[in-house]
This record gives structure tokens, sequence and C-alpha cells, in this order.
């Protein structure tokens, strides 16, 4: 690990002065659960890292009267957020969070830091650059656990984020702060993440001097009959990432759908809206056969590469199994 400065900032104005706009100077550290290996393997190398979880603004759940939101304070733990009486209602929410089946991890990462994370690309992690000598490596090499959409471009890892699908099938929002504290601007939660062209850009549009503070979330309606439900499929129990992972969200009236938003989790760069899919659930019952078509239109149109084929029917099945977990009907999954 390099030589670095630390600060521990409590104002939002005084964090956003540690900032650097020039890339790579300044790292953000929240729960330290991904920058730390980053750190350690010299796959960063700051000259300052500024820790933000003491930071007054990042903290806290509270409603936005004006918007009908509740604003979620970036710098909160995940254990905070699933125990938070406020998010009682908000159920893919705590499904995702349940899924990371670490406690430990749960306790100390935060919600921005999570939203944020890293790809776990071995071949990013190994130091060979976020986009591998521009895909080469990645086409070539081992893609078991690569992208399956959206990888045409030299951009072949996935999307780490565990919690995306879930807040971005939610409608969540999230609210970008920087260089200065009164410049913010507020973006649908996936247009937060994009697709890196070269090696200049990172896996969201958050600039070197911008931090994000808020996620915004609808506030729950009862009387709109919302459920949504998150599912992964994964290796085994512990807390390995999943190998695909899907969100739904229904607004189900008389017993049929007005409103879907489905996303895909671990197969994209960018955590994927499914909007075709959406659409077939939309003025129709849910049963099985109607999430089946579904989960077939969400993965009609994936590119695997070489290895990892197996994700295209692994993501129909997070994507089928998620619709059915939503309008509460059974999965045959082991979640049961």
């Amino acid at each position: 690990m390099n030589n670095f400065a630390y600060a521990q900032p409590r104002r939002l104005e005084s964090l956003l002065a540690l900032l650097s706009p020039t890339p790579g100077e300044t790292e953000v550290l929240a729960g330290g659960t991904d920058l730390v290996g980053l750190l350690r393997e010299r796959v960063l190398t700051p000259e300052r890292v500024v820790n933000v979880c003491d930071v007054e603004e990042l903290q806290g759940v509270h409603e936005v009267p004006e918007g009908g939101a509740l604003a979620l304070g970036a710098a909160m733990r995940l254990d905070e957020l699933h125990e938070h009486s406020l998010l009682e209602s908000y159920t893919a929410l705590h499904q995702a969070i349940c899924g990371l089946r670490s406690l430990q991890y749960q306790a100390q990462s935060t919600l921005g830091g999570e939203l944020c994370r890293r790809p776990r690309c071995w071949y990013f992690r190994a130091g060979h650059g976020l986009l591998a000598d521009g895909g080469r490596l990645i086409r070539e090499g081992d893609n078991r656990y690569h992208a399956i959409f959206d990888n045409a471009g030299p951009a072949k890892f996935v999307s780490a984020s565990r919690l995306a699908p879930a807040l971005i099938a939610l409608d969540a929002r999230a609210v970008l702060v920087g260089p200065e504290p009164e410049y913010l601007s507020v973006v649908p939660l996936e247009e937060l993440y994009q697709t890196p062209i070269d090696e200049s850009q990172r896996e969201t549009i958050l600039q070197p001097n911008q931090v994000l503070a808020q996620i915004l979330l609808p506030q729950a309606d009862a009387s709109a009959a919302v459920a949504s439900a998150a599912y992964e499929v994964r290796h085994g129990e512990g807390p390995d990432d999943p190998l695909a992972a899907a969100a739904a969200s229904l607004r189900i009236e008389s017993g049929v759908v007005r409103q879907a938003k489905l996303v895909l989790g671990q197969v994209a760069p960018t955590p994927r809206v499914a909007d075709t899919a959406s659409r077939l659930l939309v003025g129709h019952a849910v049963d099985q056969l109607r999430a089946e078509a579904a989960g077939r239109a969400a993965v009609a149109d994936a590119t695997p590469l070489s290895r990892n084929e197996y994700k295209v029917q692994l993501a129909e099945v997070a994507a089928t199994r998620a619709i059915l977990k939503a309008a509460g009907l059974a999965t045959g999954g082991f979640d049961e």
C-alpha cells in the first residue's frame, strides 16, 4: 500500500474541499469493504483518502415533503437501513440487504459505498486496468463471470452493486453534490451508472470532485398496491457475489399489473433495466407462464462471451423468480 494523506471531515462543505478535480488523486472511503483491498494491492494509488462516514449531511433517513420522497443518507450502514422503521415496506431493498449473507458486511458497508462498489473483475483487481487492455484480456481469457449484455465495446465487467437493481426497480434517484455544496443534481439511479469506453472513465458519472450524498425513494403509498422483490442466483449460501440477479417492482390493481419495472444485475457493466420484459407484464395477472415469458424476454438479446453462456439461463431464472416473488407466488427456489 502506498503512503497517502488521510482526512475525516464532519461537514459536507469540508468534504468537498478535500476532493480533487484530478482523477485518481483522492479516493472516498466509506465502510472500507472495497477500497482497502484496492489500496493494499495498489490497484488504486491516491495521494489522499477522505473518510465520509462522519459527514453529518450523509446520515439518516428523513422525509422530503415537497417531493413525496424518503432521503437515505449515503453514509448510512446497511444494517441501519434494514432496521429503519420508515423503510419497512421496501421489500426488494430488505431482500437485497439480507442477500449479502454477511452480518459483518451489513454492519460495515454503507449505502453509497455499496452502490459505487468497484467491479470484481479479476483482471481489474490484478492491476490490468478497468478495461483490461481494451477488453482483449477478457475476450481471449477466462470470462466466466463477465458480462452477457452490452459487452461489444472494451468494457466487459459486470456492475458489482448488489443493491442497485432493487433500488432502480423502486424508482430511486441519486443526489450528487459537488464541486461546491450548492452544486446539486438529482438523476434516476440507473443514470448514475455508465459503460466506460476508455481508462479515463469509471463505472459511474460521478466526477472526482463530486460525492453521492443521498438516495431518494418514492414514499410508499398503501393505496397504490406496489409490491417488490429481489432474487439472486448464487454459488451457495455464503457471501460471494451472485452469478445473476434481478429485482422487480409491480403495481397491481384488482389482480392486474398496471405498472412494472424489472432490473437485471451482475450481467452487464451497468444494472440493466429490462423494458421489453416489463411491458409484457402490464395489463395481465402474474402467473407462472407470464413470469416465464417475461424472463425469456429479459435475456432475448444477450450476447455471451466464450465461457459465460450459462449466465443467460441464470439471468432468465433470476428475472422469472423476482417477478413471481414480487407477486407473492411460489418461485421454486431455495429461498422459500
